[in-house]
């Protein structure tokens, strides 16, 4: 299979989980957490976890970050 065979929505669809897990890379690294080790371990689970990482930092991570006060 080609990505020339493939249409644009079944291309948006396959590409969702790499859009997802780097969204939350970089949120992970935007955003303040409890402790820096935290910050670090949801950065890595967007890596080394692709799909399941992404999801899981949209369903808990997101909830424990806030934005860097500069």
């Amino acid at each position: 299979m080609f990505f020339s065979d493939v249409s644009g929505f079944t291309f948006f669809l396959l590409m969702l989980p790499a859009i997802l897990n780097l969204w939350a890379i970089w949120h992970a690294m935007k955003h303040e957490f409890p402790t820096e080790k935290e910050r670090v371990l949801w950065v890595l689970a967007g890596i080394f976890l692709p799909v399941l990482g992404g999801i899981s930092y949209l369903v808990f991570g997101m909830k424990r970050s806030k934005p860097i006060n500069t």
